[in-house]
């Protein structure tokens, strides 16, 4: 099987960690910047070229490890293999869904999964009414488009809550608002799915006095076992977005678990070093038993 990875380096830890896994298991693999790439189209049929050949048509799979810079280009990379009938672990409908908070969230109480009260809205005049919407202070702030916990605030009284949010909006920031859950205690949840399966999960805490429990800001982690609930609320979850390959993250409240986020690019090294789980060779091995026997 020849096995595209789509990423803007080799050295990225996960980029690697899929790449040495999917090598060891006797696969052709190759690295792919999605920036390099040059869609052509015209009333024929499509290329992608990339260092001056057409790699269309060469892949079975591709592996998109698309982020934030990459975002609007690579996305249309991942368009154009799977128009062209090659299959991908995350739809380009799903990469872009996942990216947006407000997107992601409006999907998943379409279907009626838990997530926390959240309210989303470009009226600077209502703003106190779109606090107690939420709950009141303290609530959480967030841009719809921030990764690893950057761009989410934790506003302690109505009064600041205000005040950010006019800031933000002055700036042209799009943001949600959401509940506070104090009872998560700065911990969250997340899970690795891959198919139908979850491969890995962890609960992770923030620092002290920090709410967000991201291991990018230094947080820490530990292997968990999830209940039947919450194994149900995350493989739904990339299901409905379309990704087979995805992060789950969730918090556990009074309410039950509550699903805050879908990532479509989930990163390897923290989970696999805080679970000791193989995650990559999952997502190998998921592409040997369910895309294999579609060749």
């Amino acid at each position: 099987m020849t096995i595209f990875i789509l990423s803007v380096s080799e050295h990225i830890f996960s980029t690697q960690r899929i790449y040495k896994e999917a090598r060891r298991r006797g696969h052709e693999v190759a690295i792919i910047n999605p920036l390099e790439c040059s869609v052509k189209l015209s009333n024929g049929k499509p290329a992608i070229i990339y260092q001056g050949k057409d790699i269309i048509d060469i892949p079975d799979v591709i592996v998109p490890r698309i982020g934030v810079s990459t975002m609007k280009h690579g996305t249309a990379v991942v368009q154009q293999f799977e128009m062209n009938g090659k299959y991908s672990t995350a739809s380009y409908s799903g990469i872009v869904n996942a990216q947006n908070k407000v997107r992601t969230l409006q999907i998943m109480s379409q279907h009626g999964l838990p997530i926390p009260h959240t309210v989303f809205s470009v009226n600077t005049e209502t703003i106190s009414e779109q606090i107690d919407l939420v709950g009141g202070a303290p609530v959480i702030i967030k841009l719809q488009e921030g990764t690893h916990g950057s761009g989410v605030i934790l506003a302690e009284s109505k009064k600041s809550a205000i005040s950010i949010i006019d800031t933000m909006h002055s700036t042209r920031n799009s943001i949600l608002l959401q509940e506070f859950i104090k009872e998560s205690n700065g911990e969250d949840i997340r899970a690795f799915v891959v198919g139908d399966n979850i491969v890995s999960c962890m609960k992770r805490k923030g620092v002290e006095g920090d709410f967000r429990s991201n291991i990018h800001k230094g947080g820490s982690g530990c292997k968990i076992k999830l209940t039947p609930e919450e194994e149900a609320i995350a493989i739904q979850a990339t299901k409905h977005l379309k990704l087979d390959v995805a992060g789950v993250d969730m918090i556990r409240s009074k309410r039950g678990a509550l699903l805050i986020e879908v990532n479509s690019t989930p990163g390897l090294q923290g989970i696999e070093m805080y679970t000791k789980d193989n995650v990559a060779k999952a997502i190998v091995k998921f592409l040997e038993n369910n895309v294999r026997t579609k060749l």
